[in-house]
Order: C-alpha cells, then structure tokens, then sequence
C-alpha cells in the first residue's frame, strides 16, 4: 500500500480505478531530429486549424451553458493560437529540424515559465493557459484521445493540474474524485470540485506520476489522504467510514422543506455563498433560503475588458428570477490584494491585502462603481435584491456610497427605468474598524454580514495567503468571537439583521456560539446547508453549554 498527502479542499470518499491525465510537460516526446522541416511546419498549422475548430466548438458550448463571460477562456485560447511570438518560436525549432511536437512542447513550457515568473497576478494565470492550448496542439498531432472519449466507465482522476477546457470537457458524471500534484485550496480545481460536490485534494507533489494510471485507489478528502492499493484493514476502514458518509448525506435530504428553528424558537435565515450563475443549481438543490453573498468579482475575473451594463444586468437578472422569491445580496466588485485582474491596472503593492482594493477602488473610479450599480438595481425590478459592500473602515466611506447610490437611482427615474427603490444595502464587518464603530455604522444599513476571513486576517496581522503563518491564522481567537458579537449587538440596537458570510459560518463548532451571540443569518457554500440546518434544529441555546466564553 502507497499512501500519498496532500491538502483536502473537498471532503467525502471515494473508491475506483485511478485515470491519469499527463500533462504537456510530462508528454514523452522524442527530440529526435527530422528530415523535412516544411513538413513538420504543414502538420503544426494543420494541428492548430483543428484546434481552432475545437475551441469553437468548446466556445458556442460554453455559451449555451454557463454564458459569455465563462465561455470567454476559449475564445481567448483562439486568439493565443493566432498569437505572432508562439507561432514564430514554434517555427523556429522546427526550422532547427525538430518535429511539430517537440517544437511545441518547448514553446509551451517556455512561455509557461515565462508567464510563472512574473510578478502580476493575471499574467502568471496565463501560463495555464498556454500549456492548455500547447497540449491540445500535441494531442492532434500524436492522435491522442482526448479524457471524455477515452473513458467511459467512473474513475478517480489523477493529473498534474487540471486547466478549463479539460475539465470542461469531462463526463462529470464519471468523476469520482479528483487528486492533482500542485493547485491550491483556490485552484480551478478546486472550485469545481465544490460545486461538483466531490471528494478532492491537491498539491501532492511529484508522486503523481503516469505509473499509478489503471491503480485501485481510495481518497480520502475528509483527511487529504490517499490510499494506493489499500491493504485489507484500510479497505475495511475507508468503506466503513464511506458508508456512514452516504447515510449521513442521504439522512440530510430529509431536512428538505423543513425550517432553521432551534429548540427554544429561535429562526435563522440559512444562505449560501456563489460565484458564478451556474452554482444556483446547487443552492436550489441544497434547499438554501436565498444567497448570501453573490461575488460578483468573478463577472471582472472571467472577462477580457470591464464588463458591461447590460452583460452585468443580465446576470444579475438571470440570478435573482432563478432564486424566484428567495433573497440575493450582491456584493459590489471586490478586486485587488490576490484577487488581480489584469485590465484594471492596479499599481504594484507591497502589502496588497492592506492596499487598494474593494470598496476603495469603486470609491475612486466612480465609473466602474456606477455601471455596476445601474445593473443592480435594473435588475432588482424582477426579484429580492440586495447590494452588499466591502472593506468598510469608516462612516464617511458608507455616506459617501449613499450619495452615489442616490445619484444612480435619481438617473434610472429620469430615464424611465423600472427598479425596487427600497433595494436593502448592507456593508461587509471585516475590518476590526468596522467592527469597533458598527453602532455607528448600524445606523447607516438595513444589515450587516460579517466577512471572517478578512476580520481574523486583520484582527490578527496575519496574511492568510502566506502558507508559513497558518499556525497564526486563528479564528477562534478570543478577539474575533468578541467582535463578533459585538457586532451582533450593535446591529440588532440600531433594528438591523446581522449575519456571518466568511469560512467561519461553516464551522460546526461554532453554530451554537453564533446563535447565542443573536447572530441571524449564516451564509455558506450550498453543501453545508443540510448539515447546519440539522444542528440549529437540534440546538437549545437557552440550555446549551457548548457556548465560548469570551
């Protein structure tokens, strides 16, 4: 038995054969010369007309499925395959008399490492990227199946990394788990897997390799554990642990239909955190009361240029007449510190999290703020919308979104364009500064949502990218249960709703505290939703003694 470790970021087991997927830097192509290079040059041009062809083909799919801003990715890959510097750097190793696939194999990991090592975000995000189209290229001149026709029976997908368009063109319906070599708990890989609802784990390193292709194998994404070729006692173990899992699960879908109420009486508004439109599938399955924190950074991150009123209007829309008569808080574009795009050319920081980002970048390019916010409320007109902002530190920043707020809504009357007047605003708690003054601030907002990542980040001076502090990172910390709640009691003194939109909301051992400290609502990925549905009816806050004292 192998065993393999690596970072879970989505939990359940799974058991099954393992399907490796090589990358292009692992592709076994011979340098070995060849005689005729106007040849090989023939064959590169014909590989990338068909892969041109593919790509638009992948582009019109993604268009009818998942919209124009997420179909983007190939037509981008379309043009990189048109771009002049690749071309010409794969022309010139063939012309060395090397073959097409060779030529662009060394191009691709060239640019690859080109893009890693520079410093903006959005340009090393593009070394995906050229791998991605320079694997495509050498799939069509080696004849190479692709993963979706190769495989038709489920398997546990091992890879290097995954990149959109493979993972795009998976049976998702095969899928059993997915175990990559690098990517993070932010990867591609694993967001699909949460909203995939799959066991996964990343980063295992350099013992993902093509020998383990065809292997029995059990994943355990609870521990971010592998298990290659289990022995008997781990196969009994796994199996076990599997099936109790599944019946947890299947015993969960009972609390369908039936409402967040304690013991004692008390309600709790249960809303789930998305991206992207596609994952109000998984909110609507998963039975979440509304959505509760709608990033809608992701339009900005999925786009080439700023997208538009009407492309932002119309996704807004789309959400809020698919969530029917159930609430959706929109919070207003959250750009900067790790989250980069690159079109918005931000100055270089050195400490971005504390830097321009968020609320201060609408608050200074009005005109990105204000074309975001006519497609909200444009869009409010067809169901429950809510605006929620960012990285507040002080009243004035609250007064002065208002007056913007105002000048947007005074605008779509003089044109004639229908929308809710009394739209709800609230603001993100994620700076201790806002929670310190939240009384104030209370008086401002029709609610609160308490961002935990941000507020421990800060509270704590802690950078909770630097993987070298996690044993700092603690939001348990005494200090963030005290603001907290007393944010909680700052919100419900002024008449307003408060609730808890970051990881923490999730934390199991934490929902009775929450509940104690008066706090509302609880927003989180729709698969929690059951399962903190199940505690808040078994709860009793006015018995319970699982309450921190802080």
């Amino acid at each position: 038995m192998e065993i393999l470790k690596g970072f879970e970021v989505c939990d359940g087991i799974a058991l099954g054969n393992i399907h490796y997927l090589k990358s292009i830097a692992k592709k076994e192509i011979s340098d070995t010369k060849t005689a005729d290079a106007t040849a090989e040059l023939v064959r590169f041009e014909l590989a990338k007309t068909v892969a041109k062809t593919q790509l638009d083909r992948l582009y019109h799919k993604a268009l009818a499925e998942v919209g124009a801003d997420n179909a983007a990715i190939f037509e981008m890959h379309q043009l990189m395959l048109e771009d002049l510097d690749y071309c010409e750097a794969i022309a010139d190793v063939i012309m060395q008399n090397y073959t097409a696939e060779y030529a662009v194999m060394q191009t691709g990991n060239t640019f690859a490492e080109m893009f890693s090592s520079l410093d903006d975000d959005y340009m090393k995000e593009r070394s995906a990227d050229v791998r991605d189209i320079s694997s495509r290229v050498i799939d069509i001149l080696q004849g190479t199946q692709t993963l979706k026709n190769s495989v038709d029976t489920p398997y546990i997908l091992f890879a290097d990394d995954l990149v959109p368009s493979q993972t795009f063109e998976l049976d998702k319906s095969l899928v059993l788990a997915f175990v990559t070599a690098k990517g993070s708990t932010n990867s591609h890989t694993a967001i699909l897997a949460g909203i995939m609802n799959i066991p996964a784990i990343v980063a295992v390193g350099d013992a993902i390799t093509e020998n383990l292709d065809g292997k029995f194998a059990i994943v355990d994404g609870f521990d971010g554990v592998v298990y290659i070729d289990p022995d008997d006692e781990t196969m009994a173990r796994l199996t076990q642990k599997k099936a109790q899992t599944d019946a947890k699960n299947t015993a969960l879908q009972s609390l369908i239909g039936t409402q967040n109420i304690t013991r004692d009486n008390k309600k709790i508004k249960l809303y789930a955190n998305i991206g992207n439109v596609e994952d109000i599938d998984k909110v609507i399955e998963n039975d979440a009361g509304g959505i509760g924190l709608f990033r809608s950074e992701f339009l900005y991150l999925e786009s080439k240029d700023f997208p538009s009123e009407e492309t932002q209007f119309a996704i807004y829309k789309k959400v809020v007449e698919k969530m029917e008569d159930k609430r959706v808080i929109v919070r207003t574009l959250d750009i900067g510190a790790d989250k980069k795009v690159g079109y918005f050319n931000l100055p270089e920081e050195e400490n971005t999290a504390m830097g321009y980002r968020a609320i201060r970048i609408c608050l200074t390019q009005v005109d990105i703020f204000t074309t975001q916010l006519r497609a909200l409320y444009r869009a409010s007109a067809y169901g429950k919308l809510s605006i929620m902002f960012p990285m507040i530190t002080a009243l004035k920043e609250v007064v002065e979104i208002k007056n913007i707020l105002e000048n947007v809504k005074k605008d779509l009357r003089s044109e004639q364009v229908p929308f809710d007047e009394n739209v709800p605003i609230g603001i993100m708690i994620e700076t201790p500064a806002a929670a310190i003054i939240s009384d104030i601030l209370a008086k401002e907002v029709d609610f609160f949502s308490i961002g935990t990542n941000d507020l421990t980040q800060y509270s704590l001076a802690v950078d909770r990218q630097n993987q070298n502090l996690q044993s700092f990172y603690d939001p348990h910390h005494t200090a963030i249960l005290r603001m907290i709640k007393y944010t909680a009691d700052s919100a419900h003194a002024n008449g307003i709703w408060v609730g808890i939109c970051g990881e923490l909301a999730a934390d199991k051992t934490l929902t009775e505290t929450f509940l104690s400290f008066g706090i509302d609502e609880l927003s989180v990925s729709p698969k929690h939703i059951l399962e903190l549905r199940n505690l808040i009816q078994k709860a009793d806050i006015s018995k319970s003694n699982n309450i921190y004292k802080i």
